[in-house]
């Protein structure tokens, strides 16, 4: 059956500008862009289906064909996610129905992409609706494997550029990107009744759920999120003889996700950690300049 062609919803590819790092920034070759935004639109959606941010009017569970009545299973729905999606590798003649997966069926086929790192972000979204707290710091860079890590090494195939040590400290870069979004975001994640900091840190800080639940952040709190925001800065600094192993745009790219991440965890550090009142947010010129210094650390260590 022919299907009608549809654009991708504009309002989840929009959320690409609220990121802590460049999505698909301008002075990449027009090839990449476009694949890049097909790649987040993909990672956007599942993300929305895994919070219950979907927009309203019930869209996405029509294409995905999920009746009505179940629009608000997020389980249901990322299984019917999980079903177009496989849509998008199939060579049957079964076109994607949701446009978000007909728009990422081209990048599949041109990058000659593998499903595996596309199936990891829909398991980190399960995974969502059923562990709620992390016990120790290991579970939860197991939890960002599947929610963060799939993403660097979807840029690296899309590229051209993967190699076991890349993708080594691409995985420390997404994971890093991950904690600070993790740290900005604890009172919005509380208020959905999930915890991303390990307990037996929060109890290293006599720190309780009722602490994060306060307006204001008291004194264990803030150092138990400097303590997690200096693990997260361990890990971006991985990523800095990433940026230095590639060459051209693509260096300044990836430059610009490690930037991310420091000048997220710096508006979290110029907070005072007080990440309570709601997410500090880094400034364009503290991200320009954080560019600057991981190219020229780059450039050292290249």
């Amino acid at each position: 059956m022919t299907r009608t062609r549809q654009a991708p919803p504009v309002a989840t590819l929009d959320k690409a500008a609220d990121e802590n790092f460049p999505v698909a920034p301008f002075f990449l070759p027009r090839a990449w862009r476009d694949d890049l935004m097909a790649v987040y639109g993909y990672a956007r959606l599942v993300d929305d289906i895994g919070d219950g941010d979907l927009a309203p009017g019930g869209a996405d569970a029509r294409h995905l064909g999920v009746e009505p009545g179940r629009s608000d299973d997020r389980l249901a729905m990322l299984d019917a996610f999980e079903t177009d999606l496989r849509r998008v590798f199939s060579t049957d003649g079964d076109d994607p129905h949701h446009p978000l997966l007909r728009a990422l069926r081209p990048t599949v086929r041109r990058r000659a992409l593998t499903p595996e790192p596309f199936l990891g972000l829909i398991e980190a979204n399960r995974q969502d609706q059923k562990v709620r707290r992390y016990a120790t710091w290991d579970e939860l860079l197991a939890y960002c494997e599947l929610s963060a890590n799939p993403v660097g090494r979807l840029v690296l195939a899309l590229t051209g550029t993967s190699s076991p040590e890349r993708v080594r400290r691409s995985d420390a870069v997404c994971t890093a990107l991950q904690i600070a979004e993790h740290l900005q975001d604890v009172t919005e994640d509380l208020g959905r009744d999930r915890v991303y900091l390990p307990a037996d840190d929060m109890a290293r800080f006599h720190v309780t759920e009722a602490d994060l639940a306060a307006p204001t952040a008291g004194a264990s709190v803030r150092a138990l999120i400097a303590w997690e925001a200096a693990r997260a800065r361990e890990l971006l600094d991985e990523g800095v003889p990433l940026v230095g192993s590639v060459q051209g745009r693509l260096r300044l790219l990836l430059a610009g996700f490690v930037a991310g991440g420091r000048a997220a965890l710096d508006a979290v550090a110029a907070a005072g950690f007080d990440v309570l009142p709601g997410p500090p947010k880094p400034t364009k010129p503290s991200l320009l300049r954080e560019v600057g210094v991981v190219l020229r650390s780059a450039r050292r260590e290249g």
